[in-house]
């Protein structure tokens, strides 16, 4: 069955187990163990990977990279979003639910 969780911006997100991820060129690339199958994170795709390491409110990441790039924060959280919620469909992170 398909995850159809919605991720928004206050959802706490962190990486799935069973990914081998690696610096080429500067870009990060990764295998998903369980599935054989590669992933081109690219470099910004990167370093939001690296900041799901451990749990985190997809506005933190948003945050993290208003003070790091030029961009305006709507696009910023658009185009986190779209990425997160790929990774989601990919099973590559996981939403965390309160209970």
């Amino acid at each position: 069955m398909l995850k159809t969780e919605k991720i928004l911006v206050n959802s706490r997100i962190v990486q799935s187990g069973g990914n081998v991820v690696s610096d080429m060129d500067g870009e990060k690339v990764m295998l998903n163990i369980t599935k054989g199958k590669y992933y081109n994170l690219g470099e910004l795709g990167g370093a939001i990977w690296g900041l799901m390491n451990t749990p985190i409110e997809v506005n933190e990441i948003i945050t993290s990279l208003l003070s790091e790039y030029e961009v305006e924060k709507v696009e910023c959280e658009q185009q986190v979003l779209s990425f997160v919620h790929s990774l989601h469909e990919e099973g590559l992170i996981q939403v965390i639910t309160e209970e």
